[in-house]
């Protein structure tokens, strides 16, 4: 049920675009194209079972953990801005 200014289902649409944007944002953090036999950043060795299993890799596990690591630091946007959620 919304109050005040939002119409009725406003909770269910900012909800719903919350749930896109996340889709969105890690599509476009899939890996394309063609498989790298070695790492972009390390130069080590891809084995092939990675190169199979994660089709456009382009890094090794240890820099795509370290990778993961700094995106993670990454924090999403608060469609709702009441100061609960921003006091959590």
């Amino acid at each position: 049920m919304a109050g005040g200014w939002a119409k009725d289902g406003a909770e269910q649409e900012q909800i719903e675009r919350t749930l896109d944007d996340a889709v969105e944002l890690a599509r476009s953090r899939l890996p394309r194209g063609e498989s790298r036999k070695h790492c972009e950043e390390c130069d080590d060795l891809i084995p092939e079972a990675r190169r199979m299993a994660v089709p456009g890799v382009r890094l090794c596990v240890a820099c795509q953990n370290e990778h993961d690591k700094k995106q993670s630091n990454v924090s999403s946007y608060n469609r709702r801005g009441s100061k609960d959620s921003q006091l959590r």
